[in-house]
């Protein structure tokens, strides 16, 4: 038996920690640490537009790329992730040519350079690479590629339009089909020649499967037949839809990989690199390079307003009053942040006001779900005795229960936003970006927001629907599966804990088959970890070792399912109390998936949000007043 000391002195170390790191303006600042992609990108343009005064950026950029590849000379998109990505080592071999600060008969280059050639050449990149090096005169464009930007004049009342992509699809597709259209490249002294990554150059075309044989490309061509005037309409209306979505700090949609095509897009138009658009735009980028993340890393945007809100909210479940003035920071700098103009969210669902949150500290026009219900958590105590807060909340809860599908469940970012014909697009991740449909994750989530404190139960017809859609989504062995965290203990964890809040029982089959699959996946260690090789093949892959945020969500879905006393929670709580448990590369494993088999997130916030939250979870369940004990397994 040991006291609950050790339990109580980790969470206020937690605690402690939170306020001594809490910015000025009431926000936690954490890493978002991405891919390597934002950080070849931005040597790439650095140096393709000859940008002056920019040495020291390059070199630190550089260094990092090099730190991160492996002995084998490639680069992955995670730790465990077999042989080596393709693209990424594609990526970071063309910018550390491009820095000038290495040459193709460095060591690291000519190992990077075998693994291209084995893996096929540049001919098997990700379209995303191949778009960069096309616009760089690294990669032929296709002589037969054209998407008509009169696809954009279509209406939405139409089935098939261009409102039907994701927002996520919309805001990279459109800079990335002008500069293709127009087959638009640029060169500088620092461009180098790769010709001999090419397998075969003469005949190979980029987005060479993206023929007619396409459903949607069937469609495209019968664009072509308009009058000329309609297509130069179609232009101004692209480049009208990427200007009015520049954030403040001049970058689009506050994403940096947007922001790297659409500052090549214009250029195809007919912008100088001197404009102010550009300028800003460079400036905007350069605003996301971070100096804590374990090197100079450029973030593909910032993840303040989450990590705000769930460190704020696992505080309160910790027992941090909300009139402390940790919480109280923490509130007005969320308030701040709540959504005031109507966003591209409005085509399919025009008759609700804004108020919804965003992911990063400079989004204002692209809210999404989980940041919404996120926020509402954090500020729902708050809310009960402060009228301006109650005001935002009801804000926050109007928007996010209009934002439902017609199927019961919720997507990320819009409504309705799941026409299956877009995922038939032969290109890489159509599937995962295309479309924005109802997942176990965000469906999870919101509901347990919608239960726990705004009092909905199953009785709810939306709530009703939210638990249809969940258990005829649910998988054969129990699980679900997560789009946004790895993978299918993200996803279980968020439909387990949401259905709970909303009344339905433990001893309920549907949730007693994931106890036991969760059961089932514990490590020997008494923690859990799942590999991001679970999203690329959709199907359960353990690591063999666990990680700290992976292991709280199993901890949490088995705790709020009142098996808290079960051993397999015990082992747990005693494997998360013990800090030898976590190794280096299970603490900075990537947790967060932004596109799978492409770019994985490591939240460096996660390590103290979700421990934190399933400590607090597991103390009022099981703290007596009589002995103040508790039973712990090594």
């Amino acid at each position: 038996m040991l006291t609950t000391n050790k339990l109580d002195q980790t969470i206020d170390s937690f605690i402690n920690k939170l306020k001594t790191t809490q910015k000025n303006d009431g926000s936690w600042k954490y890493c978002f640490e991405g891919g390597l992609m934002t950080d070849a990108f931005m040597i790439i343009m650095l140096r393709a537009l000859d940008i002056k005064n920019e040495e020291q950026l390059i070199k630190d950029l550089s260094e990092r790329l090099l730190l991160k590849q492996t002995k084998e000379g490639t680069w992955k998109a995670y730790p465990d992730e077999k042989s080596g990505n393709l693209s990424a080592t594609i990526q970071a071999y063309c910018a550390l040519l491009f820095s000038g600060f290495l040459s193709q008969t460095h060591p690291a280059l000519t190992k990077a350079e075998h693994f291209i050639k084995e893996s096929g050449g540049l001919n098997n990149a990700h379209f995303m690479t191949k778009w960069m090096l096309a616009v760089n005169g690294l990669y032929p464009w296709p002589t037969f590629f054209y998407v008509p930007m009169t696809f954009l004049l279509i209406p939405t009342s139409f089935p098939l339009n261009f409102y039907q992509f994701s927002a996520y699809a919309r805001i990279h597709f459109i800079p990335m089909m002008i500069a293709a259209n127009k087959k638009f490249t640029i060169s500088s002294p620092y461009t180098p020649a790769i010709n001999h990554l090419y397998r075969h150059p003469s005949t190979q075309d980029f987005l060479d499967d993206f023929r007619s044989k396409s459903v949607f490309m069937n469609e495209m061509n019968k664009l072509l037949s308009l009058p000329d005037y309609l297509h130069r309409l179609g232009y101004e209306r692209a480049e009208r839809y990427m200007l009015k979505r520049i954030e403040d700090d001049g970058t689009l949609y506050s994403y940096a990989s947007a922001t790297f095509f659409m500052i090549f897009a214009l250029l195809s138009l007919g912008y100088s690199k001197n404009s102010a658009t550009i300028v800003n735009a460079i400036n905007g980028l350069k605003q996301l390079v971070s100096t804590s993340c374990n090197g100079v890393h450029l973030e593909n945007s910032t993840s303040t307003v989450w990590d705000t809100a769930l460190l704020s909210y696992a505080l309160q479940e910790a027992k941090v009053s909300d009139q402390e003035n940790m919480i109280q920071q923490a509130t007005s700098y969320l308030l701040s942040k709540q959504h005031t103009k109507k966003g591209d969210w409005k085509i399919h669902n025009p008759n609700v006001s804004a108020g919804g949150w965003g992911f990063s500290h400079n989004n204002t026009i692209n809210p999404d779900n989980d940041d919404t219900a996120a926020v509402l958590r954090a500020i729902t105590r708050t809310a009960r005795s402060n009228d301006r807060v109650r005001n935002a909340w009801y804000r926050g809860v109007k928007y996010l229960l209009s934002m439902q599908n017609s199927d019961g469940g919720w997507g990320a970012f819009e409504k309705n936003t799941d026409l299956a014909l877009l995922t038939l697009i032969p290109l890489e991740n159509a599937e995962d970006a295309a479309i924005d449909p109802s997942t176990p994750d965000l469906t999870g989530r919101v509901i347990e927001f919608l239960g726990t404190y705004a009092g909905l139960t199953k009785q709810h017809p939306s709530i009703k629907a939210a638990i249809h859609w969940l258990e005829k989504n649910q998988e054969k062995d129990g699980s679900w599966y997560g789009r946004w965290g790895v993978c299918y203990l993200y996803g279980t964890w968020a439909a387990v804990t949401g259905m709970i809040s909303v009344g339905v029982s433990p001893n309920s089959v549907v949730i007693q088959k994931a106890i036991h699959w969760l059961e089932s996946v514990q490590l020997g260690s008494g923690g859990w970890g799942e590999s991001c090789y679970s999203s690329e093949q959709k199907k359960y892959t353990p690591l063999p070792y666990s990680t700290p945020s992976q292991t709280s969500w199993a901890l949490d879905a088995l705790i709020q399912s009142n098996a808290y006393k079960n051993i397999s929670v015990q082992k747990g709580i005693s494997h998360l109390l013990n800090p030898a448990s976590f190794s280096k590369t299970a603490l900075t494993y990537p947790t967060g998936i932004g596109l799978p088999g492409q770019f994985y997130i490591h939240y460096h916030s996660y390590n103290d949000i979700f421990p934190l939250l399933v400590m607090a979870h597991y103390r009022s369940k099981i703290k007596t007043k009589s002995t103040g004990n508790f039973q712990t397994y090594n």
